[in-house]
């Protein structure tokens, strides 16, 4: 799976719980947004072989629109 900032942007922009681990690891780790974006992406959606908690919300980002 490809990493994408929009579809990272637009997932974080949905949920609230990701809203606050983004501020959290920008806080923490003293991170520009956009590399905190990437780092959030790596724990929570590509996170380990079987995909992180929100992969499929962040596959679907990635369907054409019907």
């Amino acid at each position: 799976m490809k990493y994408y900032t929009s579809h990272m942007k637009k997932l974080v922009m949905q949920n609230e719980e990701l809203q606050k681990e983004l501020k959290r690891i920008m806080k923490e780790h003293d991170l520009e947004k956009s590399f905190a974006l990437k780092a959030l992406y790596h724990a929570e959606v590509a996170a380990g072989a079987s995909g992180g908690k929100y992969q499929d919300a962040y596959r679907e980002l990635d369907l054409p629109n019907r």
